[in-house]
């Protein structure tokens, strides 16, 4: 194993780095390498460096509001229940605790599978693992939102990221920060209106149609998500982006909580669902890995090995 900067990468090795999927690869803020074939070389190489030691080098950042019967769900959903089956001592000296729980899929902070909208794509168990995971890209659109409820994340928006951070990496989670979590788990205010039973009054920001499809044709992102309840913005009747989405297999995640905690690059961002056999959704528990000291993801070259029989 070896350790270079960028002014010492082999020639042939940095035309490689790119496409070499089968290794592990970490480019750091000042373009130090380090490669390794398997993750004990690369924990091995990790703590030779003190300070890039993995079990130092990371917060964890809870991105997901509590799954409870105030959670946010769209009219008509189911809510989610909790039956307690059985809470309180057992044997001698032991406490034991057993439940059961009956929920819609679509609720509080979840995943959107392919299937949500598109006849054919995939459902929550067909996932592939690794369209769960990638750098996160948040893009904050706190100011837009101020005097206008109904805003949509616009191109300009994209490209003004960029600008400031670079290219959006193959297999990102690109996440919409509105704001908008602070208003949760109130039904009136995260729907914007004063009939929250009422689909047609609702008024909160999302993505534009235009927007998410530049990102699928032009940037190859994994997740698309909002802090809001719909990947389509309040007023919505036909859900354009969903269907889109959907249509192209990107995961949609809403209902993201604590994005302020992310910087705009390189948090790594795990969206973990049910495996619901045929489920168009799930809700989620999704965790930002925010670096202490940031690296560069260049792709992401996550592999998953695991196939069930389904």
């Amino acid at each position: 194993m070896a350790r270079w900067t960028n002014r010492t990468i082999p020639e042939d090795l940095e035309r490689e780095l790119e496409i070499y999927l089968e290794c592990f690869v970490i480019v750091f803020a000042d373009d130090t390498v380090l490669l390794a074939e398997t993750a004990q070389d690369l924990q091995t190489q990790l703590n030779a460096f003190h300070d890039y030691s993995l079990s130092l080098c990371y917060d964890v950042v809870d991105l997901t509001h509590t799954l409870s019967n105030a959670s946010i769900r769209y009219p008509g959903n189911t809510p989610f229940e909790l039956q307690i089956d059985f809470r309180g001592p057992f044997g001698s000296d032991n406490w034991f605790e057993i439940n059961s729980f009956r929920t819609t899929e679509h609720i509080g902070t979840h995943v959107d599978a392919p299937a949500h909208f598109a006849d054919g794509s995939w459902r929550a168990h067909q996932i592939p693992v690794d369209h769960l995971v990638g750098n996160g890209v948040i893009i904050n659109v706190k100011n837009k939102v101020q005097n206008n409820p109904d805003y949509r994340v616009t191109l300009s928006d994209v490209y003004e990221w960029e600008r400031k951070n670079g290219r959006i990496p193959d297999g990102s989670v690109v996440l919409m920060n509105s704001g908008w979590d602070i208003r949760y788990p109130d039904f009136r205010q995260v729907f914007n209106t004063q009939t929250p039973n009422d689909g047609s009054t609702f008024h909160f920001p999302s993505w534009h149609q235009a927007t998410v499809s530049w990102l699928i044709r032009n940037r190859r992102v994994n997740v698309i998500g909002v802090d809001t309840p719909s990947n389509d913005y309040g007023p919505s009747t036909d859900f354009p982006v969903h269907v889109l989405m959907a249509k192209n297999n990107i995961v949609g995640v809403e209902n993201v909580a604590n994005l302020d905690a992310l910087p705009p690059n390189g948090a790594l961002l795990f969206v973990n669902l049910l495996k619901i056999l045929d489920g168009s959704g799930s809700p989620a528990r999704i965790m930002g890995f925010r670096t202490k000291r940031r690296l560069k993801f260049k792709t992401n070259c996550s592999k998953h090995y695991y196939r069930s029989q389904y």
